[in-house]
């Protein structure tokens, strides 16, 4: 205890005997079938002088040595439940906080990462963060504050030689790529993608997670300014005849591979000096409550969480976090960038009003995908539900895979608890 200094010699007696009656009861559950009646009477005759001491409150000096006597004769009667190393002690405490985590994750609130930027700019996912030239790169100290307050880790690919850096690039202007086997934390088996440069033909790569869609914009930043000089830059190229056709193994390990071709990037480096390095920044991570779908009907216009197993246009079992836009019998169609529901603009929540409007980051909702194309009305069938992105010219949402059966429904976002930004606080 904190202030067991200061705790008096007949206190600790007293909390000491407690604790020895609350083992005693527990060698009794677990061992008095096999007791004689002669141990059974022990037992009784030890237990019944702490009780009884205990109640009246002798001191240290008088109940030390019934304890004494108590212990002996646990140790005697115990067999393999007493005594009971610090091991297993340790052990029960951590599988009975287990259960009470499981529990409570199961039942009530769970924690959740925000992976994509399907949500933004309500909800954040992983962001990449470039360093200019003139900026300085965060030293040690700076990339630990950065890392507790944020969940950035740094990404790098540093030259091997000295010379120009090149690339190679599918054909939609993606940076090739290569899925790879890796380990989360070194132990949760996970993929990556894999992505290679080359100084003077020898290669140099950097691994990003599977769900970290920045990339080609730090690519085509760093490098070429902007999109715009990316494009113009492979324009050009393509007339001088500068691009070399070439193939790149789709995944680590197994046959086929992908077309692409190769270009310089127009940038020279010095041996052991970064090819491109940025950080990524951890998504939003929030709490969501299990709780209330049980009760309430989930809400047009609440955040709404929800697992992708029945939903056949996505084919794996995750969780999503989208925002809910259609219950049962709703009929909805995108007038770009409007989303109307049931004849009239959709409302219930701010993001509709913003993406109606425009405003600020949000962008307005867009026909893409199969199932809203324009001059189209989508009714929502029972036992249904329809969710889409609030950033919707970024986001794969209903408009392609369709809708979330009622089973599927988890529940709301509640708080958003990490990381400590300007969106820290009570989920939108």
């Amino acid at each position: 205890m904190l202030f067991g200094l200061f705790t008096s010699k007949d206190k600790k007696a007293w909390e000491s005997a407690h604790q020895w009656l609350e083992t005693a009861e527990r060698v009794w559950h677990f061992r008095r079938d096999l007791w004689s009646e002669a141990d059974l009477k022990e037992y009784e005759m030890r237990t019944g002088q702490v009780r009884e001491q205990l109640k009246m409150k002798v001191g240290a000096v008088t109940l030390e040595p019934t304890i004494d006597a108590l212990e002996k004769t646990l140790a005697r009667l115990g067999g393999r439940v007493y005594p009971r190393g610090s091991f297993a002690e340790n052990i029960e405490f951590l599988l009975m906080a287990a259960i009470v985590i499981i529990g409570i994750r199961t039942y009530i609130v769970q924690p959740f990462k925000i992976p994509t930027n399907s949500m933004w700019p309500t909800y954040y996912g992983m962001k990449g963060e470039t360093f200019s030239d003139t900026q300085p790169v965060p030293g040690a100290a700076e990339r630990a504050f950065r890392f507790l307050a944020f969940g950035a880790t740094r990404r790098a690919a540093i030259a091997p030689d000295s010379g120009e850096v090149s690339a190679k690039f599918f054909p939609d202007g993606r940076m090739a790529f290569t899925v790879c086997n890796d380990r989360k934390w070194l132990v949760i088996p996970t993929q990556v993608r894999e992505y290679t440069f080359y100084v003077n033909g020898s290669p140099t790569t950097l691994r990003v997670p599977m769900d970290f869609h920045d990339f080609d914009s730090i690519v085509q930043k760093q490098f070429f300014g902007s999109a715009e000089g990316f494009t113009k830059y492979v324009d050009e190229a393509g007339r001088k005849g500068a691009l070399s056709l070439t193939q790149i193994p789709v995944r680590e390990g197994a046959p086929g591979a992908a077309r692409a071709f190769q270009m310089n990037l127009g940038k020279t480096v010095a041996a052991g000096a970064p090819v491109l390095q940025f950080d990524i920044l951890t998504g939003d991570q929030l709490f969501v409550d299990r709780v209330s779908f049980h009760f309430v009907k989930p809400s047009v216009g609440s955040g709404f969480v929800f697992r992708t197993n029945h939903i056949d246009g996505i084919g794996e079992d995750q969780y999503y976090i989208k925002r809910l836009v259609g219950v049962p019998g709703d009929r909805l169609e995108i007038r770009d960038p409007v989303l109307y529901r049931n004849g009239a603009p959709i409302t219930g929540a701010k993001a509709f009003e913003k993406n109606a409007q425009t405003e600020g980051l949000y962008r307005g909702y867009s026909n893409m995908g199969t199932l809203l194309p324009p001059g189209e009305v989508l009714t929502v069938p029972e036992n249904s539900f329809f969710a889409l992105g609030d950033n919707s010219h970024d986001s794969r949402d209903g408009r392609y895979w369709g809708f979330v059966p009622a089973q599927d429904a988890i529940g709301r976002p509640l708080f958003i608890y990490y990381p400590f930004t300007s969106r820290w606080g009570l989920a939108k």
